[in-house]
């Protein structure tokens, strides 16, 4: 009885610690756990992360490689041994990793291949910070330490007395080179090691100073040591230099690159990092990292769900990639990954819109309009670059995913009045979309001829996936229809899109009130399965994708039979088991079975074509309900744990979302001004925008129970709308929330108080 009961005081108290109030956030970067989502592997996704320490938006990333060279699961939480440390610009490990070099520190004797090299951890030596990372290489006694810049980084090893320490770098296969300088301790190389989308020139330069003389130079290929020769170019090559240490001796090494020269990485670090020792790049990293997570400034949230919001907001900031460099005359250039030139301007990169359309982008236009317009100016040189808009661009055209959701991001920032780069060059390019199939059946519509004769993708046509493409399309040209008539284009051309914009009633089923592949004679397929995965629809099945009229939830609502049929259709999702039919892909894909086990029936937040769905219950007159799934959601299917997601990260888009619901709203329509309330997480949030404006979002009162919106005011005003508009965020203030723990049934019900609609919108 005893032991019972000294059990159940510690776990008491590890809950009320975990429980804990937390009244001000001074340095969110410490709340940051950057190992959130790496439990991870092929068959069940937590996040497939992997630690990024990096920048926001940095060029290059830093990680501990667990996995062998090549496997995009390169870091694994279960995993017992660190092979290297990597240099990494992989934006998901299903697309991989390009531009990448490791470098891994050995003792005793020389080891350099990546099996024979690698050392046991474990993760109570592990500190993993967005700008700081250390780990205990228990092998050869060694402790790693990493610090990054945008383009280069500090690592730092810390080395037992021994006369046989050595530090490896491996420029990786399919074709490296290396080049030892001991004169200059300095080891220079470029890696052409990718996964797709470049150019035939492609290579990353990297140059890599130690801050001690060497004692052994030597080069490898493969599986061969080359004594005494400094310079290699084949397949695989890399370099062990060797030093005398004694116990505690840190040795120093900075290092970057650059996918335009060897001059080029010289140039970025000397302008990154230059004389800074490790502890001052660490803190100018540690401060980057603070300034732009502190522009989220919360109060009153438990020490996990402060954690839990840090460390999303973390992964909102790192992706899109800037893939651009400033050159000696300090301009702005890039090395398109299109043509293959060194070209002026911006680009970025490691994106795929499908996934960042839906909350990452429009994050950026509330929070980060300069680095929107810079990602628009190099959403502009893609396509002049390429002929086409990038969809899933890692680094250049990769055929992954359907839709044409770059017309969202373009409409969507300019709508929101982000200016600075060539608007009419980018809406070209959203036409050119409109009306071809691309190289690839992720670039251009795949199915377009038939989407733009017949008002959708036939099912039997060979087109995959045509039923979400359709409905994709479908909102893409409602985004081009808003934008056109901002341009003031034709009104030939406003009505176009303004009538594509509505195709999704094509596939509505008013049988089984469910979108449904559609066959060239008009008539729906059958046997019609809405609980089968993939076939018409993209890594979900119909309960999933028929949620996709993003703006038009109204005339939704209207074709199942008025909002309360709308809300019971809803209801349904989460009432119902959760079944599947995984015939289409003849195994049960990941996506699947995080949804089975997540006990929210048919709702499948791990993957985003649903994730706006809770929402939707305020264009039904039921935002208590939107109130009610958004508090699952949060406190069932997030943690800042290495299990911490319910699925793929997916590039900041699954974090998006916990972010702006956190806030206590969501960017249900993109390319619309509004945002539709939720219900917010902590009793205060400060956002501090570009311009120094502060919106203060209170909710005093709010807890785990006390999550029903019972009153809302703006400025000290009442405040009745479901939805609040980018303009009343932009101006500041503060948004007033009054909370209470039984949901407040007269708010919110009547349709004037209902979110944008284009049904509505045009009676």
């Amino acid at each position: 009885m005893k032991k019972v009961g000294l059990l159940a005081a510690a776990l008491l108290c590890l809950h009320g610690a975990y429980s804990q109030t937390v009244n001000k956030v001074t340095e969110p970067a410490d709340w940051v756990n950057t190992l959130m989502g790496t439990d991870s592997k092929v068959s069940l996704s937590n996040g497939n992360t992997y630690p990024a320490i990096a920048l926001p938006w940095g060029m290059n990333f830093w990680m501990p490689q667990t996995n062998t060279m090549g496997n995009g699961w390169a870091y694994q939480y279960t995993a017992d041994k660190i092979r290297g440390f990597k240099q990494t610009h992989q934006p998901s490990p299903w697309i991989n990793d390009y531009g990448q070099f490791a470098i891994m520190p050995v003792t005793g004797s020389v080891k350099f291949d990546q099996n024979k090299r690698a050392s046991w951890f474990s993760h109570k030596s592990e500190v993993a910070r967005p700008y700081y990372y250390s780990v205990y290489l228990a092998d050869p006694d060694v402790t790693t330490e990493i610090t990054p810049t945008e383009r280069a980084a500090q690592l730092r090893f810390t080395f037992p007395a021994t006369d046989s320490a050595f530090i490896v770098v491996d420029a990786m296969d399919h074709g490296s080179y290396i080049k030892i300088i001991p004169e200059q301790q300095k080891i220079i190389g470029y890696t052409t090691k990718n996964s797709g989308g470049v150019p035939s020139n492609f290579k990353n330069y990297f140059v890599i100073t130690f801050d001690k003389p060497f004692t052994v130079s030597n080069t490898w290929h493969d599986s061969v040591l080359v004594k005494g020769q400094l310079e290699l170019q084949a397949d695989h090559t890399g370099a062990v230099v060797g030093f005398k240490t004694k116990r505690g001796e840190k040795v120093g090494i900075k290092t970057a690159s650059s996918f335009i020269s060897f001059e080029q990485a010289e140039l970025n670090l000397q302008r990154e990092i230059g004389g800074d020792s490790f502890d001052a790049t660490c803190k100018k990293a540690k401060d980057t990292w603070n300034k732009e997570l502190g522009r989220l400034a919360v109060e009153g949230g438990t020490t996990e769900q402060v954690s839990t919001f840090y460390s999303s907001l973390y992964r909102t900031m790192l992706f899109p990639r800037k893939f651009y460099e400033i050159n000696a005359k300090n301009e702005v250039v890039h090395y398109s990954p299109f043509n293959g030139q060194v070209l002026p301007g911006y680009m970025f990169t490691d994106n795929g819109f499908w996934d960042t359309f839906r909350a990452v982008h429009p994050f950026f236009t509330l929070m980060y309009p300069t680095l929107s317009a810079h990602i628009m100016e190099g959403l502009s040189n893609a396509y002049t670059e390429s002929g086409w808009l990038p969809e899933w661009a890692s680094p250049g055209h990769r055929d992954c995913m359907v839709g044409s959701n770059s017309a969202s991001l373009i409409a969507d920032a300019y709508l929101k009045g982000i200016r600075g780069y060539d608007i009419n060059n980018l809406y070209q390019a959203v036409l050119k979309n409109s009306e071809n199939e691309g190289p690839m059946s992720s670039v251009g519509r795949l199915g377009v001829k038939y989407y733009n004769s017949l008002g959708y993708v036939p099912y039997d046509v060979d087109v995959n996936e045509n039923a979400a493409r359709t409905l994709e399309y479908a909102y893409d040209d409602f985004t081009i229809y808003q934008l056109a008539k901002a341009l003031n284009r034709p009104k030939e051309e406003i009505e176009r899109f303004e009538k594509r914009s509505q195709n999704y009633r094509n596939l509505f089923d008013p049988e089984t009130k469910l979108m449904r592949g559609k066959n060239k004679d008009g008539k729906f397929q059958t046997p019609f399965n809405p609980f089968k995965w993939g076939d018409a629809f993209t890594e979900g099945n119909s309960w999933h994708y028929t949620w996709s009229v993003f703006h038009d939830v109204k005339g939704l609502a209207d074709l199942m039979g008025g909002k309360d049929m709308f809300a019971r259709m809803l209801d349904s999702v989460f009432n119902m088991p959760p079944v599947f039919d995984e015939s289409y892909y003849g195994t049960v894909i990941h996506e699947i079975r995080e949804m089975q086990i997540m006990n929210m029936g048919q709702y499948a937040h791990g993957n985003q074509p649903i994730q706006h769905m809770i929402y939707l219950y305020n264009y039904a007159g039921q935002p208590w309900k939107t109130q009610y799934w958004i508090r699952q959601v949060m406190s069932r299917l997030y943690k800042a744990t290495p299990d911490g997601y319910c699925g793929d990260e997916d590039n900041g888009q699954t974090s998006a979302w916990y972010v702006f619901s956190a806030m206590g709203f969501y960017p249900v329509c993109p390319g619309t001004q509004q945002y539709v309330l939720g219900t917010p997480l902590f009793s205060k949030l400060t956002m501090t925008l570009e311009d120094g404006k502060k919106m203060v979002i209170n909710a005093p009162g709010n807890s785990e129970k006390n999550l029903y919106v019972q009153s809302a005011a703006l400025n000290g005003k009442p405040y009745s709308n479901n939805w609040i508009s980018h303009q009343d965020l932009q101006k500041g203030g503060t948004l007033e929330f009054k909370m209470g723990a039984a949901p407040q049934k007269t708010r919110g019900t009547s349709p004037a108080a209902f979110p944008y609609s284009y049904s509505t919108a045009n009676k």
